[in-house]
């Protein structure tokens, strides 16, 4: 039986699944790079907290956009999809197999549907939008958008301020609610028939056993040494890297708003909750992904490439 060579491996699936074990063996057999699709493993600032491979793992096969955005930056998908074109293109041309790989279902969505052709926001719109909202909570700034934009407001949750602040800033930028430029969309990069696409499904308690073990290994190997430099950078508190699983719970605790174990507990459940949201994202965005058990993985991969 011979075997397909596929565009691009995509592999999804919650935190703690196996992903990046299975991306490094598939690399390694099909002459493939692992190519991050996880929007904390982006950021420098946090190699251990989002738990990005490890130096031996990047060393068994090519690894590609992990680490490479400072945390001060606001990186969104846009940005993310503009390099993963990139690296396509690099890797078509070097007859390299991309295997993506990460928890981001949104990313996942961009590359295979494209994105809302939003205008883009001026970077004064944008420094005087944040501006204007520090120091405020997630809760205020979500009635201001109910008060601006209630169409938005109403698909985005209260305590999403990322979220609340994008909406906020191309409201400002254009006079018009960000779910008003949610119909056309820029194509997508891969075709999902030509892409193999795979989602980790592991059983929910086994799942949450892994999140919780995987955090301690991670407090134990300098997570909070490592929230400590972050903190100490005063970045915007709104920023992706400081919304990080983990990050706000131990920037409370470094403050002596809460106990070390609080934060621990904090950030497990919520690891414990964002994954929960991975399974829902996948089942109702993206039902190209075949889902799998992670001891099953192999064989089904292998399944789809005809092996």
């Amino acid at each position: 039986m011979s075997t397909r060579r596929p565009s691009a491996i995509l592999i999804a699936g919650p935190t703690a699944s196996g992903k990046s074990a299975l991306a490094i063996k598939l690399a390694q057999r099909l002459g493939g790079t692992v190519v991050n699709a996880d929007s904390m493993q982006v950021y420098s600032d946090l190699r251990t907290l989002s738990a990005r491979p490890t130096t031996d793992e990047e060393a068994a096969a090519p690894h590609l956009l992990f680490g490479h955005v400072d945390g001060a930056m606001n990186y969104s998908v846009g940005r993310w999809l503009t390099d993963a074109a990139a690296m396509l293109e690099q890797l078509r041309g070097e007859g390299r197999v991309p295997i993506f790989t990460g928890g981001t279902g949104m990313y996942f969505k961009g590359l295979l549907r494209g994105l809302s052709e939003i205008p883009p926001v001026p970077d004064e719109v944008r420094a005087k939008v944040r501006a204007q909202a520090e120091g405020l909570e997630p809760g205020t700034l979500h009635a201001q958008l109910v008060a601006r934009d209630p169409a938005t407001a109403a698909l985005v949750r209260p305590s999403d301020p990322q979220r609340i602040l994008r909406a906020l800033e191309v409201f400002e930028a254009t006079g018009r609610g960000l779910s008003e430029f949610q119909g056309a969309r820029t194509p997508g990069l891969l075709d999902p028939a030509n892409c193999v696409c795979l989602f980790l499904a592991p059983e929910r308690a086994a799942l949450y056993a892994r999140i919780d073990a995987r955090f301690d290994a991670m407090m134990g190997e300098g997570a909070l040494e490592e929230v400590r430099a972050l903190a100490e950078r005063r970045l915007d508190p709104a920023l992706p890297v400081m919304r990080a699983h983990g990050v706000p719970g131990m920037v409370a605790y470094l403050r002596g708003q809460a106990s070390l174990a609080e934060a621990i507990h904090k950030g497990k459940i919520d690891t414990r909750h964002y994954s929960k949201r991975q399974f829902t994202f996948i089942r109702h965005q993206l039902p190209e992904f075949v889902w799998a058990a992670p001891e099953a993985a192999e064989l089904a991969v292998n399944a789809m490439l005809d092996f």
